[in-house]
């Protein structure tokens, strides 16, 4: 259904550019959004369409703004299972599996979360942008399991993508290491940017990366082979844990680009005094020991505070078990 949205520009008010006064009335709307819909000639401005987003307004201005029906997306709707761990009007908190693709790309054109979630909140979503489809507020490697938001609206996105912007959107994860961290609790500030030698690796670059901030708990240590680590992330950047991680010499099991050679992992294993079994565990598992299981932020609409938390996946628990069989 197209919404008119219409008022009057107080009699006392200063002259101001429109985009702004757009910003300060109209809350459900992003700025972005705002700019779009004045260059598409969605504005009226006391009888006469505007389309430049700086034009002046004047006190008494009558404005009155179209904002059409979201667009249908280009990428398509999938049922595939999704784990919903919340949901209301504005966003859901999703429980991701492992392998799952955040966001179709090169490579991933269907089978994502994003396919899923079209499916799934078909005639919910008001539209990202003016197009329908959900606002990813922040992602997960393929294969990182656990949780996500993501908003339904403009206005719950906006909301949280300021808090992953000032930080308030908080990420906590479960990471399995090699060896276990002399200093129990830290924090690793060092930039991440894409290596040079390698397009698809991320790499600690220290003039030209973005700053990468991760703080650290040891949970658990399983003799001088491997540790069980808490990681709150304060930035976000690709592959964040798993470069920090490396970058202090304590990669994440399993990870096939920043992790130990086999030889060495399972030497250390053995030096533990772990049986061959949990060796073979341990050495098998295929992916990143990565499980994002907490997170906490503000509701973007209501203000409530909301965490929260899931389990790890089973493939993770049965590492956990091979790990503490010396414990």
């Amino acid at each position: 259904m197209v919404e008119k949205i219409e008022f009057i520009v107080e009699e006392n008010a200063m002259p101001m550019r429109l985009d702004k006064v757009l910003a300060d009335k109209v809350q459900d709307y992003s700025r972005a959004r705002l700019q779009a819909l004045i260059k598409d000639g969605q504005v009226i401005v006391s009888g006469f369409i505007i389309k430049k987003t700086s034009y002046e307004t004047s006190a008494g201005d009558a404005i009155t703004i179209t904002v059409p029906d979201p667009v249908d997306d280009e990428m398509k709707a999938q049922d595939i299972p999704l784990d919903v761990v919340y949901e209301d009007d504005d966003l859901l908190v999703i429980n991701k599996a492992v392998g799952m693709v955040v966001h179709p790309g090169a490579g991933h054109w269907d089978g994502t979360l994003v396919n899923a979630l079209l499916h799934y909140c078909k005639g919910n979503l008001s539209g990202i942008g003016g197009v329908q489809r959900p606002g990813i507020v922040h992602r997960l490697d393929k294969e990182t399991s656990g949780l996500m938001v993501v908003a339904k609206n403009d206005n719950a996105h906006q909301g949280l993508s300021a808090q992953l912007q000032d930080r308030s959107l908080s990420r906590i994860y479960q990471a399995f290491v090699w060896r276990a961290p002399v200093i129990i609790k830290s924090s690793i500030d060092m930039p991440i940017g894409r290596d040079s030698n390698n397009r698809i690796k991320m790499a600690i670059m220290m003039k030209s990366g973005r700053e990468a901030v991760t703080h650290y708990t040891l949970g658990k240590k399983y003799d001088e082979a491997a540790s069980l680590l808490e990681c709150k992330l304060e930035t976000g950047r690709t592959h964040q844990i798993r470069v920090h991680m490396k970058h202090i010499r304590h990669p994440l099991i399993g990870d096939p680009l920043y992790g130990l050679a086999a030889q060495e992992g399972a030497a250390m294993l053995k030096r533990s005094g772990y049986e061959q079994a949990a060796i073979d565990t341990v050495m098998a598992f295929g992916r990143q020991a990565l499980h994002a299981g907490e997170i906490g932020f503000f509701h973007p609409v209501s203000g409530d505070e909301m965490r929260f938390t899931c389990d790890m996946p089973e493939d993770l628990r049965h590492l956990k078990s091979a790990l503490e069989t010396i414990s």
